[in-house]
């Protein structure tokens, strides 16, 4: 019998390593810095919040909040680069948004530290606790499922 041997734990991942890893490309890639990753396992992330993000231009103009879909859509490619090391295809979609909670508004200036832990999966899907935090403080918290349209791997 012979032991299988788990990948090894990313630490510091810049932007040119996120674009490496995820398809996104600006204005959709959102992570600035993922800060640890246990490929299949969890990750955790840093998405710094700037006025001058698009976002802001509508939502609100006298009282900018980030989009809660923003935030879901931060969690989402933090969940898919743990999925993608630890095999998925190239191209995941985000497939489910369960239970999304918003606890405090997001505003220019924040960074979220996003976190996001598999708790179940199968064949070419992962599902996911997520939590977005500001200053120690949950923004949002929910469930998200990760698919590999090709069904490669468990991820």
């Amino acid at each position: 019998m012979t032991a299988t041997t788990a990948p090894p734990v990313l630490t510091g991942l810049g932007h040119d390593q996120i674009r490496a890893v995820l398809p996104h490309r600006w204005p959709m890639l959102l992570l600035d810095r993922v800060t640890r990753v246990e490929p299949g396992v969890k990750g955790s992330a840093t998405k710094n919040v700037a006025g001058t993000e698009l976002w802001f231009q509508g939502h609100f103009p006298n009282e900018a909040v980030l989009p809660g879909i923003v935030i879901i859509e931060s969690l989402a490619q933090l969940a898919g680069v743990v999925f993608a090391l630890a095999g998925a295809s190239e191209i995941s979609y985000l497939a489910g948004v369960r239970s999304m909670r918003f606890r405090r508004p997001v505003v220019p200036g924040d960074q979220l530290v996003l976190s996001a832990e598999r708790t179940a999966g199968g064949r070419g899907f992962a599902e996911y606790k997520v939590s977005a935090r500001v200053d120690g403080q949950i923004a949002a918290e929910g469930n998200l499922t990760i698919a590999d349209p090709k069904g490669v791997k468990n991820g």
